[in-house]
This record gives structure tokens, sequence and C-alpha cells, in this order.
């Protein structure tokens, strides 16, 4: 398959080598093109962990990516891969004003009053170096590292073809790795390109500028500068403060004290990100604690907004009612919303999904609220789901991954939290607003003039059936799902039955004539039925052992 992998590129074999020395077989099988499984094996999460590192930035994004699928793998290798973070250097000042040049079009002098050459972070795509305008205006510029677009194709073209081999085997197409790479192909693509990222920054800041659940002149995200903002640079306002678990509170607007403006934050946090899921449908996706920051003036800020998700309205809906059922151990409307977000791969049986709904949520039925870890439940349900061969949509993975972290967030900064006590109110809101909407008066009229028209087409429709059956004119169109299938099992079952019937026919007749006294006429004769049994006999025994329905 990939036996001339080591021929092709430095950073093909370079692929190679790092695999050997980390030890995972089935991969090493694979590229020498000598595997002979049908199922790939995958390596422990920690050593998995360790080739993506060595491999570099751009694999450690792959399973930055992969840590947000908890439909796809289990909750060791989510915590393992969660844990990546690309140890990168910065890349020198002298190549990163380069690149600001030629962004800009013009000298930098006329933009820029000073920039730190000193970069404040530096990833696997870009770094940031602090600046200041000729403005005054303190900003945060984001530059891309030079060449790093050769080394995404690269290895976006590898990981590509990894895939498409791997899609052969049963493993593959479970879990349709083809669609994945491509997903990360996207999402990488979309990383580079920093016009996206200060697009999703100012739609986001535009969805949080109004609320009735929390007070957005307490809630900061930075203010993109246009005008300097390109493919490869983000100009974007600077925020003075640091990340939240590091921060020492004031009790800034809660008269020094601070446990009180710690539980007000917390409050604060979770209701921004449940109006970002429940009602706006686009939500920051990665609020680890190095993206939320604590300002001096008290707020806090979302930082980051390069990787973001979206439910439709009917997703928001039925993961409410999934939070709920949870809550309730509800297993059997877990497996009904399971079934409607979810794509089954194979036939699903309902039982046995409900079953494993209801010893899972066992666990947690004599748990009190703030024991209940709703992150790991909701994971678990994924999970389970997975195991009855139903897909998750890739946005569920992201709303999962971004609730863990939130909840992961809320308890480390305040311990005494519990995420469904905070969003309760939330949610009894929401379902109010679902039921009246923002005007219970256009509300209740609206719903007055359907019954009036209800009422006024009730008597016609029933009238028009009665007088069908009256005139035995009515027909019944009925539609049976997957009934194509069941009769070409019956159909299958009745043609083995009647070779059956004819084979048996032969055998018995050909021994009644060889048992007669004029069986010498009738020699070839009977000669001829055993032949004609014996093929006929063969040719159905090897047609039922092909179908691999012998038992």
């Amino acid at each position: 398959m990939l036996s001339g992998i080591t021929q092709t590129s430095a950073r093909q074999r370079e692929i190679v080598e790092v695999v050997f020395r980390n030890g995972w077989d089935y991969m090493r099988q694979l590229l020498l093109g000598s595997s002979k499984a049908d199922e790939p094996e995958l390596p422990t999460p920690a050593v998995l962990r360790n080739i993506l590192t060595d491999l570099g930035p751009i694999y450690v994004k792959l399973g930055q990516l992969l840590s947000t699928r908890p439909d796809l793998l289990s909750p060791d290798y989510i915590d393992a891969l969660s844990e990546l973070q690309a140890k990168v250097p910065p890349v020198a000042w002298s190549e990163v004003e380069s690149v600001i040049r030629k962004q800009l079009n013009r000298p930098m002098h006329e933009v820029f009053e000073k920039i730190n050459p000193e970069a404040i972070a530096a990833g696997s795509i870009a770094q940031v170096h602090r600046a200041t305008l000729s403005t005054g205006q303190e900003v945060a510029i984001k530059v891309q590292r030079p060449g790093i677009e050769r080394t995404v194709d690269q290895d976006i073209s590898i990981v590509k073809g990894i895939a498409d081999l791997v899609s052969r085997t049963n493993f593959g197409k479970y879990y349709d790795v083809v669609s994945l790479a491509d997903e990360f192909a996207s999402a990488l693509n979309d990383e580079l390109n920093f016009t996206k990222e200060a697009g999703y920054t100012d739609r986001l800041r535009k969805n949080l500028s109004s609320s009735r659940w929390f007070d957005p002149e307490q809630v900061v995200v930075p203010e993109i500068f246009w005008e300097l903002t390109s493919e490869r640079m983000l100009v974007m306002e600077w925020l003075e403060g640091v990340p939240i678990l590091t921060a020492e509170l004031k009790g800034i607007g809660h008269d020094g004290d601070v446990e009180a403006e710690r539980q007000a934050i917390t409050r604060q946090l979770f209701r921004v990100f449940f109006q970002q899921l429940y009602i706006d449908g686009f939500f920051h996706a990665d609020p680890h604690p190095g993206n939320v920051f604590y300002l001096s003036d008290g707020r806090i800020a979302l930082l980051d907004c390069g990787m973001v998700g979206r439910l439709d309205p009917r997703t928001q809906d039925l993961l409410t009612e999934m939070i709920l059922a949870i809550v309730s151990t509800d297993a059997q409307r877990c497996s009904q919303l399971t079934i409607k977000l979810a794509t089954p791969v194979q036939p699903v049986n309902l039982v046995r999904l409900e079953s494993d709904y209801d010893y899972l949520l066992r666990k947690y039925y004599s748990l009190s609220l703030s024991e209940l870890n709703f992150s790991q439940a909701f994971y678990e349900v994924l999970q389970a789901a997975r195991k009855n061969y139903l897909r998750w949509p890739s946005n569920l993975g992201l709303y999962a991954k971004a609730l863990a972290n939130l909840e992961g967030l809320g308890r480390k900064f305040n311990p005494e939290v519990n995420l469904l006590d905070e969003v309760r109110p939330l949610v009894t809101d929401m379902f109010r607003q679902q039921l009246v909407g923002e005007d219970p008066l256009q509300t209740l009229l609206r719903t007055s003039l359907e019954l009036k028209n209800l009422g006024l087409q009730s008597p016609r429709r029933i009238e028009f059936l009665l007088d069908r059956l009256s005139s035995e004119t009515l027909k019944w169109n009925l539609s049976v799902r997957e009934i194509d299938g069941l009769r070409l099992t019956i159909d299958d079952s009745a043609n083995r039955l009647s070779f059956s019937l004819v084979l048996g026919s032969l055998i018995m007749g050909a021994a009644i004539i060889a048992s007669k006294e004029q069986a010498a006429q009738f020699y070839w004769v009977s000669i001829g039925l055993f032949l004609a049994a014996s093929v006929i006999g063969l040719w159905l025994i090897v047609s039922i052992l092909r179908s691999g329905k012998l038992r």
C-alpha cells in the first residue's frame, strides 16, 4: 500500500521513524504494506500522544481535533489527547517583521508606534506580539509562522493518504475516517485564514452584546481592527488581564467579598456559554483556562475564537431535552432522543440501547446534583450510542468538549459550583420562552386563530371521510420500512427449500429405480439422477457457505 513511502519525501521517512520508535506495530505494518489485519489496532493513549507530539505541531493539531470527538474515542484517549500542547519555539523577530511588512503594504512606523519583538505566546500556526498603534491604542498582533502553508499542505496530504488506506477496513468504514481527514484538513485551512477567526470573533462579540440572562457589560470579546487584518495577520484589542485560574480576585463590585465575586463570575461564565449553546447556536468551542481571562477591572474575557461550533435549532431543542433526560435518569427518553440525533451505521437494537442507557444512568441515580458530573455523564451517553452502531454528527463532539471544558474550568475556579444548579433556571426560562414566545398575547392570538381554522375545517373533513367510507372508495397507502430486505430473505429461503425438495426427490427416485428388478434396464437413468442430485446438492451447499448464513 505505502511500500514506497520511505522513498517519497524526508517528511514521510520521518513519520515512519517516529512510528517505529514509539512501537505502533499495526501502523508499522501498514506503512510497509505488510499488514494482514482487517481491523486497525490503536496504540495506547500515552503512545498515541507521544507519536503526535514527536511528529510536530500539525499532528498535535490533529490530536487536539480528535480530543473533541468523544463520540469516536473512549475517555482515556480523550484525556490523553486533551493534554497535547505544541512545544514550538517562537520564530525570530526578523522573519516575523518581514511577514508584518508584507501584510501592511506600507511603512510599519505609519501604523505602529512600537512592537515588542519578544513573542508573548507561540503556537503551531502563529505567534502573538504586543504592540502600540500610532493612535496610542494597545493591540495584540497574531502573525502566521513563515512557511507554515507548505508544511500544512504536505502533512494534510499524508494524513489523507493514510485515511484512504484505513478506509478500506471495517474500522475505517464504520468511523468514516476519510470524512474525518477532510474535517481535519478543513479545520486546519480555516486556521490558516485569520480573516475567518476575525469574523468568528466579531460574531461572538455581537451575540454576547445583549442578553436577558447576564450583564453584557461584564463580558468582553476583543475588538478586531479589520483595516489591519489579513489572512496571515490578525490585529485585535489588547486586554489587560491574566488566565482566570491564576487570578487574584479583589471582590470588585461586591464590597471586597472575594467569595461573592467568585460565585458571580462562575454564574456569569455558565450563563454566557448557555446562551451560546442553546440560544445563539454559535459557540466558543475551546473554553480552556488559557482562553478565559480575568481582567484588571473585574470583567471576564473570551479569547482565541479560532475553534467554534454550530448547532441548529432542532439540535438545540433535542440537547436541552437530553439534559433533562440524563438528570431524571430517563433511559427510554435518552434512547428516543439519540435516535433523532445520531445516524445508524447498521440496524440498531433499541431494546439493547435502552438497556445500556438504563445501566449507565443508574450509576447517577443516587447522586445529588452537586455530586453529578454532567459532562462525564454526557460523554458516557455518546460512548453507549457508539457501541450500539450509532454515529453522532461531528458538531456534537465539539458541544461535548466545550461542555466538559466549561464544567472543568468552573469546578477548578469554584469547587462549590454545580453546573445543573446554575443552569436550571435558564432551562425553565427557555422552555417558557418556547411555549409562549417573547409576546404571550401574540402567541395566544395566533393559537386562537389556528384553533378557529381547525374548528372550521374539521366538520368538512369528517364529512369527506364518512362519504368515502359509505361509498367504499377509501384506500389505504401503507409503507413498511425495510420490507424489501425481508421479502428478499423470504424469497431466498423459499428458493433453497424448493431446491432441497427437488434434490430429495431426485435421490429418492434414483434409489427406487435402482432397487427394482429391472434395474439393469434403467441403470443409466438412476446414474443420471444421482449425478443431477450431486450437482444440485453441491451448488446448494456452496451458495449457503458463500452467504455466510450457515448458522
